[in-house]
């Protein structure tokens, strides 16, 4: 699998830093739990005393204005930023962390890579909704695509396996295509068995 992922860490505000490219960091280069920790409560991102708390993994729960992320549907998301009282920069953010949660420091190795231009995106895709609207209920949601569908960006597609690394997909595999055209931000590709389990007819 990939040996690299790109973990952007969020400002305390969203009117700092225009892009998130600088944060890439080598996958070996785990976070300490006190650090991650120390970044998600300057972003607010623990859920408050009212529904604090910690999944059957152990790992810290996320929310966002109250939202649990491990909770939170598609409705739920598009009417806060309907609102105005959430932001699709904002989320995407909040998701790579927990990411960074999930992955490093609980050691779960669920997402392969993330896209490092998956913040500006996202803050496209909020100046869009300002100007004109949404494109439809997936615009500016975070999606993470399984690592044998084609991006054609920075993340490579590899099935999970180091014979792919280091080539770029040259062109969008259709489904991801549609969803970029509905809007959603690609954010990352999530982990699967080499070969998607497939070994072979034998």
């Amino acid at each position: 699998m990939s040996t690299k992922k790109t973990l952007p860490t969020p400002p305390a505000d969203d009117a700092v830093a225009k892009t998130d490219r600088s944060d890439e960091l080598d996958r070996r280069a785990f976070l300490q739990m006190g650090t991650a920790a120390g970044a998600a409560a300057s972003l607010g991102l623990f859920g408050s005393r009212a529904n604090a708390g910690t999944s059957d993994a152990g790992i810290p729960r996320f929310s966002v204005d109250g939202l649990d992320l491990e909770e939170a549907t598609i409705a739920d998301l598009q009417a806060l930023m309907e609102s105005g009282q959430l932001t699709s920069r904002r989320l995407t953010r909040a998701y790579l962390q927990r990411i960074r949660f999930v992955d490093e420091v609980a050691g779960l190795n669920s997402v392969i890579e993330t896209n490092p231009d998956a913040p500006e995106i996202a803050r496209k895709l909020d100046r869009e909704r300002r100007q004109s609207g949404p494109r439809g209920p997936l615009h500016g949601i975070p999606i993470l695509l399984k690592d044998n569908i084609d991006t054609a960006d920075q993340m490579m597609t590899t099935a999970g396996s180091l014979a792919l690394v280091g080539d770029a997909a040259p062109q969008d595999a259709t489904v991801t295509a549609k969803l970029r055209e509905a809007g959603a931000v690609i954010l990352g590709k999530a982990n699967l068995s080499e070969w998607a389990n497939f070994r072979g007819f034998g």
